[in-house]
């Protein structure tokens, strides 16, 4: 079963659907779940790497393992995990993301 279950369905209209199901953050690393908080944040790839003291390379590494293990594809995918799963920051950007996003 892949971890994207864990996810509610993006956008879903539907009134029946089943609550969403704690995202396991547990299986993130430290650094995973700064990167995703950041990530979260808005942050750029690179304000995170000058953040962190790290390479750029070494963000989207991260960001890729983070990915991977929370079954997403994509940085909005991600910060809807975040947000499910209570992640500082996470509530802002969706708020900012819909708040800007044109019908």
């Amino acid at each position: 079963m892949s971890n994207l279950a864990l996810v509610p369905e993006l956008g879903s209209t539907d009134p029946g659907a089943e609550p969403p199901i704690e995202p396991p953050i547990t299986s993130l690393s430290r650094r995973e779940l700064i990167v995703l908080e950041n990530l979260a944040e808005g942050a750029t790839l690179e304000a995170i790497a000058t953040k962190l003291f790290v390479s750029r390379n070494t963000v989207k590494s991260q960001v890729r393992s983070v990915y991977r293990k929370i079954g997403v594809r994509t940085r909005t995918e991600a910060v809807a995990w975040a947000n499910v799963a209570g992640l500082p920051g996470s509530e802002a950007t969706m708020h900012k993301a819909s708040s800007t996003s044109r019908p």
